[in-house]
């Protein structure tokens, strides 16, 4: 999951259009409604610490894992009015934590960049493994739905403060997957410097992510569209998940 690493001066430019306060609230009321109280709180894939430092605000202690060092220095610099966050540069599937958490979130489509289904079961295996029993994970994807009908083999213009970006996409329908250039063109003087970045997400079916809650010591509780507390439908481009662990 370290496919951002050389755009992580670019991320937040980009990214000025999610609601990270909305979503924060959201994923707040979510740990609020878990059969346990939720204070250690692990951010798996947290990028920028965008969602890391608004929960911390809120009282949680949280720890921010990500595979990008680039990314982490970008969060660390925000994080100024927080500093007991414990940030950890670490794979998902090596995930190695000093302690044990009560819960942990990893939003924003992250597991949707794990393209291995077997990496998804390792990288919920060592979340599970550093839990204390009973405890919860929230996580979010995108749907084969929105890989099909939104992304698709489609192209999109961004454009961010004297920063261009051309976002190209090539769709992999027998495997759902998606796969992104993004071609970064930065004012320099009288031209641009351009930066390129592969990136691809996979979109799993519920089913697959049964199974892979399953072996890895957690069970469904609930299944939400996007940002509400209803059921997903055939047309949801965002599955949120809530499943509880039940390791022996």
């Amino acid at each position: 999951m370290n496919e951002y690493s050389s755009i992580a001066d670019f991320y937040d430019l980009f990214t000025q259009d999610v609601d990270y306060d909305g979503r924060a609230q959201y994923i707040n009321e979510l740990l609020k409604r878990c059969e346990i109280g939720c204070k250690t709180v692990l951010d798996l894939a947290c990028g920028t610490g965008s969602m890391t430092i608004r929960l911390a605000k809120m009282g949680y202690d949280m720890i921010g894992v990500d595979s990008s060092e680039d990314m982490l220095c970008v969060a660390r610099d925000k994080s100024e009015n927080c500093p007991d966050i414990l940030w950890l540069c670490q794979e998902g599937a090596e995930l190695d934590l000093y302690g044990d958490i009560d819960c942990a979130i990893c939003t924003l489509d992250s597991v949707n960049h794990i393209l291995d289904f077997d990496e998804v079961v390792d990288t919920f295996k060592r979340v599970s493994l550093f839990m204390n029993k009973g405890g919860y994970f929230i996580f979010d994807v995108n749907t084969a739905y929105k890989h099909h009908t939104v992304l698709g083999n489609n192209s999109f213009v961004l454009e961010e403060d004297g920063v261009f970006c051309a976002w190209q996409n090539e769709y992999e329908e027998e495997n759902n997957i998606v796969h992104m250039q993004l071609d970064f063109f930065r004012e320099a003087g009288d031209s641009y410097d351009r930066c390129t970045q592969c990136v691809s997400e996979r979109a799993y079916t519920t089913q697959e992510i049964l199974n892979a809650l399953r072996l890895s010591s957690f069970e469904l509780v609930h299944a939400y569209e996007d940002m509400t507390f209803d059921e997903p439908t055939e047309t949801t481009e965002r599955i949120f998940y809530v499943a509880r662990n039940v390791k022996k």
